[in-house]
């Protein structure tokens, strides 16, 4: 027993080891790439101070805030995803499916369609109201979830999540329709998971959700871990089942809404990373939350990477990215878990 314990983390050691090369690799790969090429030892010059004012402006003002933003929110959309695996215990769980995403897009509508006047805060505001209806989403899906003997059950969880993505979503386009073409236009392009334009201003609201729900949730692991194995199972073993899932579950939606308000509606990481990592460092959630927030850093920088590279000068949206990568894993999930 001992010596498997042993190897889980020697394993779990090596492959969280792997996926912060990889994610340097990448990071770095993401800062030389662009209309602009600067080399490898360019961008050095220029993080350290040393670099002309075209590196400079290139590197600080645009590339650097966006690479940030991708970094942090792929690390909360994974361990988001995770932790709504764990908690609802269905491998096919993920932000996206249970309505949040939607919640945030409807936030999305509702501030370019009643709010014009406040245009020139919408870096600002924008994020505030697509975090708020991430919010009311995952209100309503505790809401209709709950049985009063029962609990929170977690397949009811799941349906009631699909049920309130479809109702946002068909608001969210009943709303859409009403715009005018430029900022359809801008919606849009939010919607499907556009990183251009985020600034400094959005690195630093995204930061405290991300460094301290992140380090949060890995403490909770041992309470993923009981709750994984069946209400029955944690109620025999001392955990407050009903309690602690709705802490976790609150953990999730600020993750995820947090990430999804700054890049956009992103979909599938929250998905795709803690299956991978459960199938590179096993079931226990001390070893997979860490890598799945890794995996998802490495998706989300290198879909922005390819989206802005492809096709140059004109770029793909990285949820259009991750989305082409995303779904046939997810039919290839839907398959295998049948």
């Amino acid at each position: 027993m001992k010596h498997s314990v042993r190897s889980d983390q020697k394993r779990a050691y090596l492959m969280n080891t792997l996926f912060v090369l990889i994610s340097l690799f990448a990071i770095l790969v993401s800062l030389n790439t662009g209309s602009l090429k600067l080399s490898p030892l360019e961008v050095m010059k220029t993080l350290f101070g040393y670099g002309d004012f075209t590196s400079s402006t290139v590197l600080f003002d645009y590339r650097l805030p966006r690479i940030l933003i991708t970094m942090l929110a792929g690390i909360g959309l994974g361990i988001s995803g995770a932790i709504l695996q764990g908690i609802s215990r269905n491998p096919l769980a993920d932000p996206g499916i249970l309505g949040l995403h939607a919640g945030a897009a409807f936030g999305l509508i509702v501030f370019v369609t009643y709010f014009h006047s406040f245009e020139n805060n919408a870096s600002l505001l924008i994020p505030l109201f697509t975090f708020l209806g991430g919010v009311v989403a995952a209100i309503l899906i505790i809401g209709l979830s709950y049985d009063r003997y029962r609990g929170t059950i977690p397949i009811r969880m799941i349906l009631v999540g699909i049920a309130v993505a479809a109702g946002f979503s068909a608001i969210t386009l009943f709303l859409s329709l009403r715009l005018n073409e430029e900022t359809y236009t801008f919606a849009s392009r939010w919607l499907v998971g556009n990183v251009w334009g985020r600034d400094w201003v959005h690195v630093l609201a995204l930061l405290p959700w991300i460094v301290v729900l992140a380090p949060f949730t890995w403490l909770k692991s041992r309470t993923l871990n009981i709750l994984s194995l069946g209400d029955e199972v944690a109620t025999s073993l001392g955990s407050s089942v009903q309690k602690q899932r709705i802490l976790m579950l609150a953990v999730a939606v600020g993750l995820s809404c947090a990430s999804v308000a700054m890049a956009g509606g992103i979909g599938f990481i929250g998905l795709v990373a803690p299956h991978l990592a459960r199938r590179l460092v096993g079931q226990s959630y001390q070893y997979s939350i860490p890598l799945s927030g890794l995996i998802g850093l490495v998706i989300l920088v290198l879909a922005d990477t390819v989206g802005r590279t492809i096709f140059e000068p004109n770029s793909i949206p990285a949820g259009v990215v991750v989305s082409a990568l995303g779904a046939p894993y997810f039919f290839y999930l839907l398959i295998k878990s049948k």
